[in-house]
């Protein structure tokens, strides 16, 4: 499960792209119940943070990048960003973003894994990250779609330190890994990884993509929002023993994510 306890390679962050951020917190805030606290003023504000129950649970920012998708960007907790840096390029990943310090609060780095797939880091100052964690409106899980699952497990066990189980899908549909922490019980387990085909990466334009789970009290309801307030279904809902009732999302930007409601106690 997720926590805010973080521990190197836990994920600690999350924010999201958008081209129009007055909108997504909008939607957002009409998904989850989250409200929007701007760092600026006007409709012209750059971004701001979500809190949910008065806790920071996630980020917003304009998206600027040329050409990029908009997208939720998944932070992972390092202790030194420099190093990890370094451990990228030796694993054969790219530098988008090289690390830059954000004064006391901690700093940060955006990479690429070889095959195109995007997340960052954050090493944390004075901020640690999310405030809120593995309850309804906040993040549960993360999730790597990819062409190549054995290509993804080494990349990131080499820059992150993850360890990883592989169980089998229902069905015989293939396999799903799940990931902890170094050294941590699988009861810390915060992701998987799943190798999927070509025309499931269509959103990223073939590439492998990160994508965020946010626990829902009523999977279904919150679809009814979802769809209301100009979202899209991608699939689902569905159940899946031992997980939950989930459904894959798209706000109106096309933006990726996920709603989970686990199983009853």
């Amino acid at each position: 499960m997720l926590s805010t306890a973080f521990v190197p390679g836990s994920p600690c962050w999350l924010d999201l792209g958008a081209p129009d951020v007055p909108s997504a917190a909008a939607f957002y805030g009409g998904t989850f119940g989250w409200e929007y606290e701007s760092m600026g003023e006007g409709q012209d504000a750059e971004g701001g943070m979500f809190r949910k129950d008065g806790k920071i649970v996630a980020g917003l920012g304009r998206l600027t990048e040329p050409g990029a998708r908009s997208a939720w960007m998944i932070y992972y907790a390092v202790t030194d960003a420099d190093e990890t840096t370094r451990a990228v390029e030796r694993a054969g990943g790219t530098v988008r973003v090289a690390p830059r310090s954000f004064g006391e609060q901690g700093r940060m780095a955006q990479y690429s894994d070889p095959l195109g797939g995007q997340f960052a880091v954050w090493q944390a100052g004075e901020t640690k990250g999310f405030e809120l964690a593995d309850k309804p409106g906040s993040l549960s899980w993360t999730e790597l779609y990819t062409s190549d699952a054995a290509a993804a497990k080494e990349f990131y066990g080499e820059v992150l330190g993850w360890q990883y189980a592989d169980m089998d899908l229902p069905g015989g549909t293939g396999t799903y890994t799940l990931i902890t922490p170094a050294g941590l019980p699988q009861e810390r387990m915060h992701g998987g990884l799943m190798q999927v085909p070509a025309d499931a990466l269509t959103l990223a334009s073939g590439r492998p993509y990160w994508h965020p789970v946010f626990d829902v009290e009523d999977c279904d309801a919150t679809l009814t929002k979802i769809t209301a307030i100009g979202g899209g279904v991608q699939m689902g809902p569905q159940d899946m023993e031992g997980v939950g009732r989930l459904a894959v999302c798209l706000d109106p930007s096309n933006a990726d994510f996920v709603v989970l409601t686990p199983p009853s106690d």
